[in-house]
């Protein structure tokens, strides 16, 4: 099925080469990085996790997020998310492709990934984040073929198929539990340590992920034939907006408790980011952004008329992608790190290679989701 994917339109053939062309970009500036090392990147002694674990965080809420229409299709048997669901579990193979990527690279030499699997330590979170990882990777990659031979021979999936549905369901929830694990078990890291960082996780990842699908949508509803139908969306935008409330909620009780409590170790993170240290202000005017952009999109989506007209849904979810990449990648991230348990203000600022290595990142992942979305859409004749 999948020579269905290397046909199409002029357009189509710019796209995938133009994607291509960033992949290939990227490898020249991994190709430097296994030359120098990860010094040339911005990270240092005390930023030691960066742009790469950032993209690697906010993609694990991406990958999460299938959920999101798995479940009440599977569960609920709600039937305005029967055509989505295999595009959701699409969007988390490539989604969690993008997130073994980015520790691939992070890790430095590649022979580093092998002590993880040779030396197994169930004791570490790392061990079981990257478990996780995987064996969701495997379950929806199995799930996604079946269904999508199923469909292709105009046959319902194999009964076996539901059982592994069902699992991916918990299984996407823990993923992302995992991740949050890795962070707040660190206990000289005050801005992690707090119960609330999976739930915050959690709820975040069930605001970007479905406003990236509803962007994916309503570029297929313009593109091909392919049509989600205004009720799915409708639910999709809803899920969206009060998991991104919810979300918003949950920082602002964090906010609460280390300014009320006022314990200078978790009060100096949030400084750092909304106000700055002495010697430090980098993260300020992205901070601000991403609270401006999230109450851009609450304004634009609790009102269910604005809901309903694409320009605004379409503002509204690149509102709320955006805000969460910055606040829950970098912003979570490096400030994790920043001041340093000895007070010490670093600096940390992305370099070039470093950013064309998350740009090939990405473009390997857009490369993976459109050829698994048109091979899908080939199948069901639905391609303009």
């Amino acid at each position: 099925m999948i020579e269905r994917a290397l046909a199409g339109r002029r357009g189509y053939r710019a796209w995938i080469a133009a994607l291509a062309a960033l992949v290939a970009l990227g490898a020249l500036a991994y190709a430097r990085q296994l030359e120098g090392g990860l010094g040339i990147t911005g990270m240092s002694r005390d930023v030691s996790w960066g742009l790469y674990v950032a993209q690697f965080t906010f993609l694990v809420g991406v990958a999460a997020s299938a959920v999101i229409v798995v479940l009440p299709y599977a569960v609920h048997g709600v039937k305005e998310f029967a055509r989505l669901a295999l595009l959701g579990e699409m969007l988390a193979i490539a989604a969690v492709s993008m997130c073994l990527l980015f520790i691939f690279v992070d890790m430095g030499q590649p022979a580093r990934i092998l002590n993880v699997l040779l030396y197994p330590t169930p004791r570490s979170p790392m061990f079981w984040d990257m478990v996780v990882l995987s064996g969701y990777l495997g379950l929806n990659a199995v799930i996604a073929k079946a269904s999508l031979d199923a469909e292709r021979r105009a046959q319902p999936a194999p009964a076996w198929v539901r059982p592994l549905v069902l699992l991916s369901i918990p299984w996407a929830v823990s993923i992302h539990t995992v991740t949050a694990f890795l962070y707040s078990g660190l206990a000289a890291r005050p801005f992690w340590m707090t119960a609330l960082l999976a739930p915050r996780f959690l709820a975040s990842a069930f605001a970007s992920g479905p406003a990236l699908l509803i962007l994916v949508l309503l570029v297929l509803r313009r593109l091909t034939r392919f049509d989600a139908g205004a009720a799915a969306i409708g639910r999709l935008a809803t899920i969206a907006t009060y998991a991104l409330a919810t979300s918003v909620f949950f920082l602002l009780v964090e906010l609460f408790t280390a300014l009320y409590g006022n314990i200078p170790e978790h009060v100096s993170h949030f400084r750092y980011l909304y106000l700055g240290l002495p010697g430090g202000r980098t993260l300020v005017p992205w901070s601000w952004a991403a609270v401006l952009l999230a109450a851009l999109a609450l304004a634009l989506l609790l009102a269910p008329s604005a809901r309903r007209r694409e320009g605004v849904l379409a503002l509204a979810c690149v509102s709320i992608f955006a805000s969460i990449w910055i606040e829950k990648g970098l912003g979570m991230i490096v400030t994790g790190f920043v001041p340093s348990p000895l007070g010490r203000v670093a600096r940390y600022v992305p370099t070039a290679p470093e950013i064309l290595i998350a740009l090939g990142i990405y473009g390997a992942g857009l490369l993976i989701l459109t050829v698994l979305t048109r091979t899908a859409l080939s199948v069901r004749g639905e391609l303009a």
